[in-house]
C-alpha cells in the first residue's frame, strides 16, 4: 500500500501533487556548476543554431521564453544563429550602464542542441564587440566530446589558422543580427583571455 493509497486521495489530486514535486525538482539552470568533474566548462543552450527566434531564460520559473521587442516576439530581419547561443552557469557579468547582471554569453559552434541543453565546452576565443556604448564579451567554443564536434580548433591560433572564414562569418553576422543595436567589432582575444574572463565573473 503506497503513501497516498494509504491517505486516500482521489486520483487526480495525486496527479497534481505529483507533478507539483517534479517542478520542484527542476534545477535553476543557472545555478549549474561552470565546469564539470572533469574539469570542463560547461554551456547552457538557450537559442539553438538556426534558429530566427532569439530566446531567453527565465531562471525564476526555469523555462525558455521569446525575447520581446516592441511588445511583440523578436524575430531576426537576418540569417538564423551560426551556432547554439547560450550562457555559462554560475556566472554573473556586472554591466556598468545599470542594466541587470547576466551570465557569461556563450556561443557553441556545433549541431543544433535543444534549449536547456548542456554541454561541456572547449573555450577557442572571445568575440569582443562594443553594443550600446558598452563592451561585450561572446565566449566562442566547440564542445568537449570529439563526436559532437562539426569543426575541431583545439586554441585560438588553430581557429584562426584553419578557419578564418567561421571568424569573419561571426563577426559579420553578430555586427548585423540586430539593425536597431548599434555594434562595432572591437577584436578578438584568445583561450587563455577566455579563462581569465571566466574566471573573472564565476561567482
Amino acid at each position: 500500500m503506497t503513501f497516498f493509497t494509504r491517505l486516500r486521495w482521489p486520483l487526480p489530486l495525486v496527479s497534481l501533487c505529483c507533478v507539483l514535486l517534479l517542478m520542484g525538482c527542476k534545477k535553476n539552470l543557472q545555478e549549474l556548476p561552470a565546469f564539470t568533474e572533469t574539469k570542463h566548462w560547461q554551456a547552457v543552450v538557450v537559442t539553438p543554431a538556426g534558429s530566427t527566434l532569439p530566446q531567453k531564460y527565465d531562471a525564476l520559473n526555469n523555462d525558455f521564453l521569446p525575447q520581446i521587442e516592441a511588445g511583440q516576439p523578436r524575430k531576426l530581419e537576418f540569417l538564423p544563429y551560426p551556432g547554439n547561443e547560450g550562457f555559462i552557469p554560475s556566472t554573473l557579468v556586472d554591466s556598468v550602464q545599470g542594466r541587470p547582471a547576466a551570465p557569461l554569453p556563450v556561443l557553441v559552434l556545433c549541431n543544433t542542441k535543444e534549449p536547456g541543453t548542456v554541454l561541456e565546452i572547449l573555450p577557442v576565443g572571445v568575440l569582443v564587440l562594443e553594443r550600446d556604448s558598452e563592451l561585450y564579451h561572446l565566449l566562442v567554443a566547440v564542445p568537449a566530446r570529439p563526436s559532437e564536434q562539426t569543426i575541431s580548433p583545439n586554441s585560438y591560433s588553430d581557429f584562426s589558422a584553419r578557419y578564418p572564414a567561421v571568424k569573419k562569418i561571426l563577426e559579420q553576422w553578430y555586427l548585423s543580427e540586430n539593425p536597431r543595436l548599434p555594434t562595432r567589432l572591437m577584436g578578438w582575444k584568445d583561450e587563455q583571455f577566455a579563462e581569465r574572463l571566466l574566471q573573472q565573473w564565476v561567482k
